[in-house]
């Protein structure tokens, strides 16, 4: 179909990621707790799940791993049915880096990454898509 008249506003060209596992990761800034960080199952997924945890900041890595364990997609990060284990450090350090954003940013109040695809052990993360809300006032 052609439209003649069509007037561009302009191109979005992204890359193709490649399949991996999706995963909700954030930190904001709550008015009750303070600074959290969030981890859990994302994608299509996250709403229809609701398979989240979250914790006050801040934390050490060993608490970090504990959020996965709480979530009933951690296997999903373990490999299931043949798949490989995830890289669980590279999503551990991006939780780290999201946690020292919102505590060091005083200009931002929420951070979402969703999806946050984790690949096999030694290949890390892609951020799709990144949410950022600064702060008022």
């Amino acid at each position: 179909m052609c439209i003649p008249h069509a007037v561009l506003e302009g191109v979005e060209i992204s890359e193709m990621v490649c399949p991996g596992t999706e995963m909700i990761v954030g930190a904001r800034i709550d008015p009750a707790f303070g600074p959290i960080l969030m981890v859990g199952l994302g994608g299509i997924y996250v709403e229809m799940m609701k398979d989240v945890s979250f914790r006050s900041l801040p934390l050490e890595r060993k608490e970090i791993l504990g959020m996965f364990k709480s979530i009933r997609s951690y296997p999903l990060l373990l490999g299931v049915r043949g798949e490989e284990t995830k890289d669980i450090d590279s999503l551990v350090d991006t939780m780290i880096k999201l946690g020292a954003i919102i505590q060091k940013c005083r200009g931002i109040s929420d951070i979402e990454i969703n999806p946050l695809v984790v690949y096999e052990q030694g290949s890390g993360t892609r951020a799709v898509d990144v949410r950022i809300i600064l702060s008022k006032g």
